[in-house]
């Protein structure tokens, strides 16, 4: 079926366009090149830069809003986003229709994984190539190994990432089966995991620890971001105590810091020393044009809104998470939260660019997939779920000191809840609260999401897996729809 590579090729250019000269420039390699393309370790760099290039068009697709309209939009973190289809998608109501000719339209790109498999075809074609490349065409067998390493390690991402959205999806790790339109039906979520955990581990197994240019600290992936990304998995998957074990081998490395919470907004120029794994667009020669700076922030962050933010924070999720004075999280990432409009400045790194007579602000943040703090609550929660509880406190409260903050008071019942609300405090809008909520309510069976969003019985009827779009199953006739969604899109 030639229209769906068609619709593939069409389905990368929808992604949101965004300025970006270094190594996420590469364009991804095409079948029709591969048999002269992949000769030396520059050919190997570049198709495993089009690998990133194409991870981070999926993550800012749906006007540049995708990692935080999946991670953050449908939680307590807002409590409305009034501009196009965001509302709904706050809202989880997911299964509105939308007609197939709007492709456009943030809804139906949220609901459409095509360019997490664009990226999965090209890690498969690096997978594939890279390891036919002679040696000597490398400076050494660890440059060569690490490219390598990088390609299961984005495989494992994108497959990951879509397996906490969709659940069940489609499962295929030879290069080239997607473009030549096979159908493929969706497979287990944990043969999906699985699959991860395989991929994963052999990025380990691939990856050093240090980066031969330091200018790629944290951007493309090391041993480190392997581990983080497995941690993720087993937390996903309930698997604590493997969760917990992953998490030493990180910490004990002492190769990540933190940040001094005074200079807190740092992070979120990227490449910190707290930084484990970021999408690069950042650095004064890339930015986003559509970010997710538009729609949180406002004047004088953001010059060209002198109104309210688009997408309005929940004071009271505010007030709660943020209940002890002088928490240099919130004193330090948070503006005018004395008006009724309080806005998250994390990523008010803001430049703008006047052409024809129209300024346009240009946000230069990267994306945190994951860091040091992150990982340390994982192992916070980890532990807790172990019911080693001691331990779990001292991990904790390692981060809340961090924060200028005391120990945290509570009981032991409580702990793992009070986890979850640390990392809100820590993460608030930084992709993780979806999910983390829904590792909360598979837990503790305790609802965060909003009552009018989510209640006990949906959720354990697996409303928080997205539906599919309809246009997806034309193409592919052996795809099914997302069960909870079955009856409702």
């Amino acid at each position: 079926m030639k229209k769906l590579t068609l619709y593939i090729c069409c389905a990368i250019g929808l992604s949101m366009a965004t300025s970006c000269k270094k190594f996420l420039d590469e364009k991804p390699i095409s079948v029709s090149t591969d048999l002269t393309f992949w000769k030396n370790e520059s050919d190997a760099d570049k198709g495993v830069a089009g690998g990133y290039a194409l991870l981070r068009k999926t993550l800012n697709k749906a006007n540049g809003l995708a990692f935080y309209a999946y991670g953050d939009l449908p939680t307590d973190e807002f409590s409305s986003a009034n501009l196009y289809r965001f509302d709904n998608i706050a809202r989880i109501n997911w299964g509105i229709p939308v007609a197939a000719a709007e492709t456009w339209d943030a809804m139906m790109q949220m609901r459409r994984y095509d360019t997490h498999y664009s990226a999965i075809d090209q890690a498969n074609r690096c997978i594939k190539f890279i390891p036919a490349i002679g040696n000597d065409k490398f400076s050494s067998v660890e440059a060569k190994n690490n490219l390598l390493g990088e390609a299961y390690f984005l495989r494992a991402f994108n497959y990951f990432y879509m397996s906490r959205i969709w659940g069940d999806v489609p499962l295929t790790i030879e290069s080239g089966t997607i473009t030549e339109a096979v159908d493929i039906p969706r497979s287990k979520a944990a043969d999906v995991l699985a699959q991860c955990i395989k991929d994963v581990n052999t990025a380990i197994d691939l990856l050093s620890w240090n980066y031969a240019n330091p200018n790629n600290r944290a951007v493309r992936a090391n041993k480190g971001a392997a581990y983080a990304l497995l941690a993720h998995i087993y937390a996903w998957q309930g698997d604590y105590q493997n969760c917990s074990s992953t998490i030493d081998k990180i910490t004990a490395q002492n190769f990540y810091q933190y940040v001094s919470r005074d200079n807190y907004l740092s992070i979120y120029k990227g490449k910190s020393v707290e930084g484990i794994f970021e999408i690069a667009q950042s650095d004064e020669n890339e930015g986003n044009v559509g970010n997710i700076a538009n729609f949180t922030l406002k004047s004088p962050y953001l010059t060209t809104n002198t109104g309210n933010a688009v997408f309005a924070l929940n004071v009271p999720t505010l007030t709660s998470l943020f209940s002890v004075a002088n928490d240099k999280r919130y004193t330090n990432a948070f503006a005018l939260t004395n008006s009724t409009d309080p806005i998250c400045i994390k990523y008010s790194n803001i430049t703008y660019v006047n052409g024809q007579n129209v300024i346009t602000p240009v946000a230069h943040n990267n994306i945190i997939i994951f860091r040091l703090a992150d990982i340390k609550l994982l192992k916070a929660e980890s532990l807790a779920a172990l019911n080693q509880f001691t331990q779990a406190r001292t991990v904790l409260n390692e981060v809340r000191t961090q924060a200028g903050i005391g120990a945290w008071v509570g009981t032991d019942a409580n702990l793992f809840e009070g986890i979850i609300d640390e990392r809100g405090r820590e993460l608030f809008l930084e992709g993780h609260r979806f999910y983390d909520l829904v590792r909360l309510g598979k837990k503790t069976g305790i609802m965060r999401f909003g009552a009018e969003k989510m209640n006990l019985s949906d959720f354990n009827a697996g409303k928080y897996y997205w539906p599919i779009d309809p246009a997806l199953m034309n193409i592919n006739k052996k795809l099914t729809q997302t069960p909870f969604w079955s009856s409702k899109i």
